[in-house]
């Protein structure tokens, strides 16, 4: 019984983000690691050591992750980094050639709410193609993927703390079509041949 709720769960895990590539969603979840631990009492699933998550175009690596479910079935997701590095997450958005993919210590994913959360010394970057477009650093990020509102807080503390830095890249849009000369005259189209007339 134990292997079947525990195959459900794994089967289910995570569904990074909404905004990115909608069919990761029903992609399953596969997951490497060391080793791993499942409480079923507690509904709590426990992977340790270099785990590497996938679910379609998404990708979580973390030295350690654990997966909450409630009653519902819904699951909160909490990634650790090793010491002194940081877990990572990469993901394609949908219908453009572009990436989300960041950085921190800690990294939340709320699945029923479809909000990440990242936790000290967060970072998240914007690929387009292989160019990195947009880059934001701070204390903590957190990302709705429903709604694609992204906040960015600092780190408060007495002294000088870390603050929000970004990058912003402006999107090449293509130049508008030169407009006719304001002056120009109007082209007039040549009359045919008539009729031929004999006299």
């Amino acid at each position: 019984m134990i292997f079947w709720h525990l195959l459900a769960l794994c089967a289910s895990l995570l569904a990074l983000p909404s905004h990115a590539e909608k069919a990761d969603r029903d992609q399953p979840m596969q997951i490497e690691a060391d080793s791993m631990r499942h409480d079923q009492a507690r509904q709590l699933t426990q992977f340790t050591g270099k785990v590497l998550a996938t679910k379609g175009t998404l990708v979580l690596r973390a030295a350690r992750m654990e997966v909450q479910q409630d009653a519902q079935g819904q699951q909160v997701a909490r990634l650790w980094a090793a010491p002194s590095e940081r877990v990572f997450f990469r993901q394609k958005r949908e219908g453009v050639n572009e990436f989300t993919e960041g950085e921190a210590e800690q990294v939340t994913y709320d699945n029923q709410a479809d909000v990440v959360t990242l936790n000290q010394r967060a970072e998240v970057r914007i690929l387009r193609g292989n160019q990195v477009a947009d880059q934001l650093n701070g204390h903590t990020i957190v990302f709705n993927n429903t709604t694609e509102v992204m906040t960015v807080d600092g780190q408060a503390t007495s002294g000088p703390g870390q603050r929000v830095r970004a990058i912003l890249t402006p999107r090449n849009t293509p130049p508008a079509p030169a407009s006719a000369a304001p002056n120009a005259p109007a082209l007039r189209v040549s009359p045919g041949p008539g009729p031929s007339q004999k006299p």
